[in-house]
């Protein structure tokens, strides 16, 4: 099975197929709607083979599709036929979650993805539990609002440091992982890793989009089994 994983960002859209091992890259920004998107990376991963897609969306999906609208693309993500789009089936997680499937060794992991803003996911002894912290409030605004990338800007490395170390303590200590991943870009301003963290880097989107297709599997072939088993006969004991 050849899985073509594509990371979509507010500034760049990034994939990798199984037996690669470079990205490629193009620019996505404001306008870029899921239709571009699409062609854009058909034309992108030419020589490519693949028959599966995994796309990390940068926003809510619910049932394997966007819910909403992304805050910074385009329009016309959510009831686009991606399926349709790539000529073979897709699987669809938030882009957070594909980060944390990347990092994610057992137990109980929570994921925080430091960007532009807070991408939030836990993955419960391999359950995915997708998460949306980022707007629930805090202080005098929203957890985004304080280690967000334009808190980062305004308020400088040492006060977002200070405003990062809280969040992570005050979600830690409401969610009782066992692991804490930070990811995004801005992670790597961090300088002193709050108790249980590691760092995870950005690259983790393409295992985890493998990993996506590859637990896939492990399911659809564990349901036809059982369906199997169900529909053996029963041996008769002889009397």
């Amino acid at each position: 099975m050849n899985v073509l994983v594509i990371d979509v960002g507010g500034t760049h859209v990034k994939i990798l197929a199984t037996g690669q091992k470079t990205e490629r890259r193009m620019e996505s920004g404001p306008t870029m709607t899921a239709a571009q998107m699409a062609a854009g990376v058909r034309a992108l991963a030419k020589g490519w083979k693949y028959s599966r897609v995994a796309i990390g969306y940068p926003g809510v999906v619910s049932r394997n599709q966007p819910a909403v609208e992304p805050h910074n693309l385009g329009k016309g993500w959510v009831g686009f036929n991606y399926e349709k789009a790539f000529g073979c089936p897709v699987r669809i997680v938030n882009d957070a979650m594909m980060q944390a499937l990347g990092g994610y060794k057992g137990g109980k992991l929570l994921f925080l993805g430091f960007g532009t803003g807070l991408g939030t996911a836990m993955i419960v002894d391999g359950v995915q539990v997708p998460m949306e912290l980022a707007h629930l409030p805090y202080r005098k605004a929203t957890f985004e609002d304080y280690v967000g990338e334009q808190s980062l800007l305004r308020n400088g490395k040492k006060k977002w440091r200070k405003y990062v170390a809280d969040v992570v303590t005050r979600l830690a200590a409401a969610l009782e992982p066992e692991d804490i991943v930070l990811g995004g870009g801005n992670a790597a301003h961090i300088a002193d890793l709050p108790p249980l963290c590691r760092i995870g880097p950005n690259e983790n989107a393409f295992p985890g989009g493998f990993r996506l297709w590859a637990d896939a599997e492990v399911r659809r072939t564990e349901r036809a089994a059982k369906r199997g088993a169900a529909k053996r006969p029963r041996k008769t004991k002889r009397k």
